[in-house]
């Protein structure tokens, strides 16, 4: 019997391929996932804040006076292997060692000359920023515990770690004044330290600088409404403190003497980058942490907040990309002028830099290690034109 076929209309399309129909079917999956993914985002109740239009109108500093853009070229690895996240460095001329605060709840001493590491006090925290008192103790801001005072034999005391009935969310940064009030302080009083990159998503004031008088037990809150406030630093002569806004890339100053006494305004701003802690050298300068150099699109983000929704809502449920590159450290005068930065590309997370005599000291949140450069042999160097 005859095959019998079936004739088809001589203008009809010819079927779908298998790879044709794979490829709508993989198209369709796509849109579909993306569109559950915004509406996911969306639903989340994450809110970023508008920045203001003279913030955003803010283009960080263009050229310094002198750069060296390749600090990790002939630098040195201190104690690696040995500092887990060594995020704050102090020096003690007396003993000639650093105080470093570490990850794993440490603070550990290294001596300057050969380098030696020693495990000296563990606080049961996160150790951030470190303080060295006039009498030999230190003094430690820890994220989680609050403020504490190490004694010469490491003795733990807890000082203060909330005020106006509010605790501490991440207690960040301290210093010492000559008649021992401690200046310090919270990043967030809303995020601890493990979230700390929704606080900077989000967009909103929750920092705070406070003070802790030991004669009277008292904390008393100086300065609201802070962006991330991070590193704090005493004047040469104790008649102001500088600290930090992180996401603002500014450092501002409060006044604890003189005509202005309890004002604050800005000590240097546009920086080239997310600042951390600050350092006095002793010499006129003070030494500010680049954590991250300022991007294109950190500039979107601050311009769009559901940029910063969707950064956040990664932050939570999946992993933030990183762009975080060029971090380093900008000296600056006591007048807040800009004089050097010291960075590289392959830099990231440095939060605290400090000089000693001929070398300049690098900590951070993610090596294991102290960079330490010599700066007679590597120093940094009058640009034609740099753009950072």
């Amino acid at each position: 019997m005859a095959e019998s076929t079936r004739s088809v209309p001589p203008n009809s399309p010819a079927p779908p391929s298998t790879t044709t129909s794979w490829r709508a079917g993989l198209f369709l999956s796509a849109v579909i996932t993306v569109l559950i993914s915004l509406l996911l985002v969306h639903l989340d109740t994450f809110d970023a804040a508008p920045y203001s239009s003279d913030e955003l109108a803010k283009r960080p500093i263009s050229v310094l006076p002198r750069v060296n853009p390749r600090v990790l070229h002939g630098s040195e690895k201190i104690g690696e292997g040995q500092l887990k996240g060594p995020e704050d460095i102090v020096f003690d001329p007396k003993l000639g060692v650093m105080y470093t605060s570490c990850g794993d709840g440490w603070i550990k001493r290294v001596t300057l000359n050969d380098s030696v590491v020693e495990n000296w006090v563990n606080t049961g925290g996160r150790p951030l920023g470190l303080a060295l008192g006039y009498s030999g103790e230190v003094y430690v801001a820890d994220a989680f515990k609050g403020i504490l005072k190490l004694t010469e034999d490491g003795e733990i005391e807890a000082l203060t770690d909330e005020a106006e009935g509010i605790k501490f969310g991440t207690t960040d940064a301290v210093t010492v004044a000559k008649n021992g009030v401690l200046y310090f302080t919270d990043a967030s009083w809303k995020y601890d330290l493990h979230d700390f990159a929704l606080d900077i998503l989000e967009g909103r004031p929750y920092g705070r600088l406070m003070t802790y008088d030991p004669s009277t037990k008292q904390t008393k809150v100086i300065a609201r409404d802070l962006y991330y406030a991070n590193g704090v630093e005493m004047s040469p002569e104790q008649d102001f403190v500088v600290f930090c806004e992180t996401p603002m890339m500014r450092c501002r100053r409060y006044y604890i003497h003189g005509e202005k006494e309890g004002s604050t305004d800005v000590f240097i701003d546009r920086l080239p980058g997310m600042p951390d802690n600050i350092h006095y050298d002793g010499e006129g300068h003070y030494w500010i942490g680049i954590a991250a150099e300022h991007t294109h699109e950190w500039d979107l983000a601050r311009k769009y907040p559901y940029i910063r929704k969707l950064l956040a809502f990664l932050e939570k449920y999946l992993k933030r990309p990183s762009v975080e590159k060029n971090a380093g450290g900008v000296a600056v005068d006591l007048n807040g002028n800009p004089i050097a930065r010291y960075y590289d590309r392959d830099l990231k997370s440095v939060t605290s830099v400090i000089k000693i005599r001929e070398h300049l000291y690098l900590g951070n949140l993610v090596k294991s290690f102290i960079i330490r450069l010599n700066l007679t042999q590597y120093p940094a160097t009058a640009p034609s034109s740099t753009m950072i």
